[in-house]
């Protein structure tokens, strides 16, 4: 049986019918589907239940190799709430089951997944595919937003792509989690998550399309001054998520919402976090070696 792939934006975003993310995939349906994704970057598939985490962790596992839960030390927060590694927690729920309060420090990291990233940039191994599966939805706000790195890289000047193409960005997540309104990192978290280098403009593995690698977690330009580099990324960011190369996921109970690292950068947009919950929980694939 054939996937249907209904577009829900111009340049990315679709949903897919016909598949069933909670039994396994066919070889048929994998090829179709990731056909699927290198058009339209993000595909949504609906589930009146939510996925197992079993099932969520097999459907990945088709993708490509998972990037397991590294250790991150977090001062405060010693306990996890999900005890699959290959399960990533993007929730505000503490390992107790609770919100958590203003103030907290694990929940002061989470919200600058506010702010445009590509998930697990600061990894010397880019993220390839992420896979994020609702849970629990709040009354309002918590939607996703996404943008096309593929189309922001072809409306840029010629002379801007010049002056770009061979330059390289450092990622950390601690300078995302602070321009984000998170905590100071003390030295021991800092240790737990280095920093990687990544170039600004690379070619899309199965698409060969090029794309912008941006994300918030770009502190700076390797080789240049540090203030001269953000200058230059604030304005490639600026310019890559205008409204235009934008597609806005909103989420109901059920939803897997798929998309390329490689070809888009997310962000969540606000909601009242210390008093919904939102319980959402994303694998997320790696490329088989280091590219760069």
């Amino acid at each position: 049986m054939s996937l249907t792939v209904t577009p829900l934006h111009p340049l990315l975003g679709a949903e897919i019918s016909g598949i069933d993310l909670r039994r396994r995939i066919e070889n048929s349906e994998l090829a179709e589907f990731i056909q699927a994704m290198d058009g339209h970057a993000v595909c949504v598939v609906r589930h009146e239940t939510p996925l197992t985490n079993e099932q969520h962790i097999t459907f990945s596992m088709a993708l490509g190799p998972i990037e397991r839960r590294s250790v991150l030390k977090i001062a405060g927060a010693d306990a996890t709430r999900i005890p699959h590694h290959e399960i990533i927690d993007q929730s505000n729920i503490s390992a107790d089951d609770k919100i958590f309060r203003d103030g907290d420090r694990t929940l002061g990291f989470k919200r600058a997944n506010r702010l445009w990233h590509t998930d697990m940039s600061f990894h010397p191994v880019r993220a390839t595919y992420s896979a994020l599966s609702a849970h629990e939805v709040p009354p309002g706000g918590a939607d996703t937003e996404f943008t096309d790195m593929r189309a922001a890289y072809d409306a840029l000047p010629q002379e801007t792509k010049k002056r770009i193409s061979t330059l390289s960005a450092e990622h950390s997540y601690w300078y995302s989690r602070v321009k984000g309104g998170g905590p100071e990192p003390t030295a021991e978290e800092r240790n737990s998550r280095p920093p990687a280098q990544h170039k600004l403009v690379h070619v899309h593995p199965t698409s060969n399309r090029r794309a912008l690698y941006l994300a918030s977690h770009a502190s700076h330009i390797v080789g240049w001054l540090v203030q001269e580099g953000r200058n230059l990324l604030e304005e490639l960011m600026e310019h890559a998520t205008q409204s235009q190369f934008v597609f806005r996921h909103r989420w109901r109970v059920g939803d897997v919402v798929i998309w390329d690292n490689l070809a888009t950068m997310h962000r969540a947009t606000p909601f009242e976090d210390t008093r919904h919950r939102r319980d959402m929980r994303r694998t997320t694939c790696r490329e088989r070696e280091v590219l760069n």
